[in-house]
């Protein structure tokens, strides 16, 4: 199982404004062990609020996570998850994680969707093929007759005026 979250934090203190991003996503009471970006075969996606009940306070969780943070005035940051799958679930996907500055949401969400498919085609030694195309009106990728889908959960926000730190997350947590 795997659930995707997203967080802001805001705080005189750079660790602090991390610490309300993580309040804000949820998270903060897990002990998040970053991993590598492989989305498992049959991995269901679930809400953040039924993952959330197959988890203590305290558990180790493992995660892929995007951060971005400034204490700079009204600088924009984002942070955004990238999600590559098949159509085939039997097959395993791809995450993705951006950090940026100076991006909408929408950009970095597509950007870091862009970027997991890319991955994922590399993966299955696919890096130039020339079939891999996005189509608009269904809104999915198709690579060499196959069919993947793209998702991105991604939290932006302004730097605050006052030059309090602003920290952005976005987070996949999976679920043992």
């Amino acid at each position: 199982m795997i659930f995707f979250t997203k967080g802001k934090g805001l705080h005189k203190d750079y660790l602090t404004s991390f610490e309300l991003a993580l309040r804000d996503a949820a998270i903060s009471d897990l002990n998040l062990v970053s991993v590598s970006s492989i989305m498992p075969p049959e991995c269901k996606i679930v809400t953040r609020e039924e993952g959330r009940k197959h988890l203590l306070p305290g558990q180790i969780a493992f995660t892929v996570m995007a951060k971005s943070a400034t204490n700079e005035p009204n600088r924009l940051i984002a942070a955004s998850i990238g999600l590559a799958r098949p159509a085939d679930q039997s097959q395993y996907g791809y995450l993705s994680e951006h950090h940026s500055f100076g991006e909408t949401a929408q950009r970095a969400g597509d950007y870091a969707e862009d970027m997991a498919m890319e991955m994922l085609a590399t993966t299955i030694s696919l890096p130039d093929d020339p079939n891999l195309t996005w189509d608009q009106r269904e809104e999915q990728w198709k690579l060499s007759g196959k069919i993947y889908k793209t998702h991105n959960f991604t939290q932006s926000a302004q730097g605050h005026k006052d030059g309090l730190w602003t920290t952005v997350i976005s987070a996949a947590v999976m679920i043992l």
